[in-house]
C-alpha cells in the first residue's frame, strides 16, 4: 500500500546557555521578562526530519515568562515540505512558512526538577488547491519532566489530523533529551531519542508512519553564540516518507547551526 503523507513539525532551536558575560536584564511586559533567539542552520531538522530537503533554514522565535511560571512563546521557519510533497502532483500548493504557538507552565517542584504542561500549535498558512482535504495545520498538548541535564517529554496530538494526516487525534511522541554540560568549558554534549506512533485505526498506514529517531551531537557557546553539530538518524520507510522527488525525508543526516539569543 503506498501512502503519500509526510508529516513533519517545527522544533525550537537548541536552548542557549547565558553568557559568560552579564547581560542586560531582559525587557518586561506585565512583570513577564521577553527574549528572543535567531537561528541559521545548514538545514531543518525536526523528529529526525528534514523539513526543508537539505536546504538552509532561518527561524526566530520571541519567549514571554512570567515569574509564576506560565510562558508563551512564538516561533517560525521555513520550510519546503508541504511543496516538495505535492511538487508535480497537479495540485495548486504554496506554504513556505510555519508559524508556531505554544504556552503553558513551568513547575519547579523540587531541587533541580521541573515539571513542564503545555499545548503546542502548528500553523501552515499557504495556498492548497486541488489537494482534497489535506490539512497540516496541528494542535499537540505536551507534558515534560526535567531533571537538571535530562528531559522526558510527552506530546500527543489534539486534534483531528496530524501534520496532512487526516483522523489522526491521539497520535504521539515521546523523546528523552541530554544536554551534558563539561564542566566549565562551555562545551555540552546532546543526545536524544524519540519515538513517533501514529493513531489512525488504520494498522497498514501506522506501520509505514511509526518510527524512531536518535540524535548525537556537540555545543559550544562562545560569545552569546551557541554553534551546534549533530548528527541525526531516523528510520523511517520510503513508502511513508519520501518526497515527490524520491527522497526520504528521515535517514542520516549531519546539520550544523548558529544561534543568538537577545
Amino acid at each position: 500500500m503506498s501512502v503519500s503523507f509526510r508529516p513533519l513539525a517545527l522544533g525550537l532551536a537548541l536552548p542557549l546557555s547565558l553568557s559568560a558575560e552579564s547581560p542586560a536584564p531582559p525587557p518586561a511586559i506585565l512583570g513577564a521578562a521577553l527574549s528572543g533567539s535567531a537561528t541559521f542552520g545548514s538545514q531543518y531538522i525536526f523528529r529526525g526530519l528534514t523539513q526543508t530537503d537539505g536546504k538552509p533554514t532561518i527561524q526566530g522565535e520571541l519567549d514571554l515568562v512570567h515569574p509564576s511560571g506560565f510562558y508563551l512563546s512564538a516561533s517560525f521557519s521555513n520550510i519546503t515540505w508541504i511543496t516538495d510533497l505535492y511538487a508535480g502532483s497537479g495540485g495548486k500548493v504554496s506554504s513556505g512558512v510555519e508559524a508556531d504557538l505554544f504556552g503553558g507552565y513551568k513547575w519547579a517542584f523540587a531541587k533541580d526538577w521541573t515539571l513542564d504542561l503545555g499545548a503546542y500549535r502548528y500553523l501552515y498558512p499557504g495556498t492548497y488547491q486541488n489537494v482534497g482535504s489535506f490539512n497540516p495545520n496541528t494542535t499537540e498538548a505536551y507534558l515534560g519532566l526535567s531533571y537538571t541535564w535530562a528531559s522526558l517529554k510527552y506530546s500527543r496530538v489534539v486534534s483531528a489530523g496530524n501534520f496532512g494526516v487526516a483522523d489522526a487525534e491521539g497520535s504521539s511522541y515521546v523523546d528523552l533529551s541530554l544536554a551534558i554540560p563539561i564542566g566549565e568549558s562551555g562545551w555540552t554534549v546532546l543526545a536524544h531519542g524519540g519515538r513517533t506512533t501514529y493513531t489512525t485505526g488504520d494498522p497498514a498506514v501506522e506501520s509505514l508512519l511509526n518510527y524512531t529517531d536518535y540524535k548525537l551531537g556537540i555545543a559550544k557557546e562562545f560569545k552569546g553564540y551557541t554553534f551546534t553539530l549533530a548528527g541525526t538518524k531516523a528510520d523511517t520507510k520510503d513508502l511513508g516518507y519520501n518526497n515527490a522527488f524520491g527522497r526520504n525525508i528521515g535517514g542520516t543526516r549531519g546539520t550544523f547551526t548558529i544561534a543568538k539569543s537577545f
